[in-house]
């Protein structure tokens, strides 16, 4: 059974298809996320260039706005289409306060970026400042200092900032994602930044290593490493240092890992014993404990924010479909029942939907989501090609993904009503696989 699932789950060579994310939502979150949430509106002004590279305030401001974007909790407003004409301000201009606010910007945000005095030409600073219609007073300031290589990072930071504050959550604009891509004849990893930008890669066996997985506190990778074409193990890499070691060495294939939201334990799968089953180590002890005892084949286990549950894909039935489990291995139940295909899920941050591949009546690969319940289902993409891998961003607003509706495949973004679909890898001829990391 096993090679018939890996296959039906594979769809895409090499593909890994699977995730997990850590969760530090608060209650603000649950206001954010209903459908009748009012994003608020924001202006952005440019950020004066006092003596940096020529390209510096409007790179600063380009990053911002798009940052902003994606966050879904503003809504950008284009200052001179409402009269409020971008000039250089202080925080002291009252009069174009005062005029923003009557037309309905409720957060306006500006900035100065250059040279640091007294310091190498590399050496940049940026201020970035907020004022709030609400209080009518200034209510942020904030400086960042680095390199010419580190203005995009004071950008994010700075959007992050501003999600922090009118949230109370931590943004997403620092976050990472780790996936595959083609590198020679071989699949690599690489870590890239949420919006697609530098990509570094972090493997370089030259055969194949797929279905990486962040740690709950972003210091390392888990993921299965194909030291030949018959022997999968399970490592984990420290991203800081690049020291890697073997987890999982088992007998026959060890695959879709997933560690806890605590970090410690590990969830697999494995087929050491002809079938594939779900496992469960101990990555303090090193104890692995068998979880799933069935005919089928079960894999791609995620656990759920609590880590008090695993859902995973299971072909028990003759077909892959989802089902949920306590962590012991107890309470196994089935969660879907509409369509004969539903694999690779991934439990979202606040617990209230998994994503997974579903395939559709016309046959299609696409990304849907489902409450833990089995209740509610939602389709999240349309269009052609395959859509494979889902994995939440850690505010649980937007879906990475790969797909091949662009004929190869590539890395996208989705809001999770569908809306905002973004594609955010252009090089290479195959990337797959994405797992976003935990916020900041």
């Amino acid at each position: 059974m096993i090679i018939g699932l890996m296959i039906a789950l594979c769809v895409v060579v090499g593909a890994g298809l699977f995730g997990i994310l850590d969760s530090r939502a608060t209650d603000v979150f649950l206001e954010a996320t209903r459908p009748d949430f009012q994003k608020i509106p924001i202006g952005v002004f440019g950020f004066q260039n006092g003596g940096g590279p020529e390209w510096l305030g409007g790179r600063i401001e380009e990053v911002l706005k798009a940052d902003l974007q994606r966050s879904l909790v503003f809504s950008l407003v284009d200052l001179p289409a409402i009269g409020v004409k971008a000039r250089e301000v202080s925080t002291t201009d009252k009069a174009i306060f005062k005029q923003a606010a009557e037309n309905g910007v409720s957060v306006l945000v500006w900035g100065k970026s250059g040279q640091k005095n007294g310091s190498k030409e590399s050496e940049l600073l940026m201020d970035g400042f907020v004022y709030d219609s609400g209080s009518d007073e200034v209510v942020g300031g904030k400086r960042y200092v680095g390199s010419t290589s580190v203005v995009r990072l004071m950008a994010h930071r700075f959007a992050d900032e501003l999600v922090f504050r009118y949230t109370g959550e931590p943004g997403i604009a620092r976050t990472k994602i780790v996936y595959v891509a083609e590198h020679g004849n071989a699949r690599e990893l690489f870590v890239m930044d949420y919006d697609g930008y530098e990509p570094k890669q972090i493997t370089a066996d030259g055969f194949l290593n797929l279905m990486p997985r962040w740690s709950p506190d972003r210091r390392f990778i888990v993921f299965t490493a194909y030291r030949s074409r018959n022997t999968q193990d399970i490592d984990i890499l420290e991203l800081a240092t690049g020291k890697r070691w073997t987890l999982v060495s088992m007998a026959g294939l060890n695959i879709t890992p997933a560690l806890s939201p605590d970090g410690n334990f590990l969830a697999f799968a494995s087929s050491q014993d002809g079938n594939s089953e779900i496992y469960k180590l101990d990555t303090r002890t090193k104890t692995p404990q068998r979880l799933t005892v069935n005919q089928g084949g079960d894999l791609s286990p995620t656990w759920s924010p609590t880590g008090r549950e695993i859902a995973f894909t299971s072909d028990r039935g003759g077909a892959p479909q989802l089902f949920v489990m306590s962590a012991d291995g107890s309470n196994v139940r089935r969660l879907t029942y509409e369509g004969d295909y539903n694999a690779a899920p991934a439990w979202s941050p606040r617990g209230n939907w998994i994503a997974y591949v579903c395939r559709t009546a016309q046959r299609l690969y696409k990304i849907c989501i489902l409450s833990p319940d089995g209740q509610k289902r939602v389709q999240v993409t349309t269009g052609p090609g395959i859509d494979d891998s889902p994995s939440w961003s850690p505010d649980g607003r937007h879906i990475t993904f790969s797909s091949t509706v662009d004929g190869k495949s590539h890395i996208y973004m989705v809001d999770t009503d569908g809306k905002g679909l973004e594609r955010i890898t252009f090089g290479g001829t195959h990337n797959s696989s994405p797992s976003w990391s935990p916020a900041l």
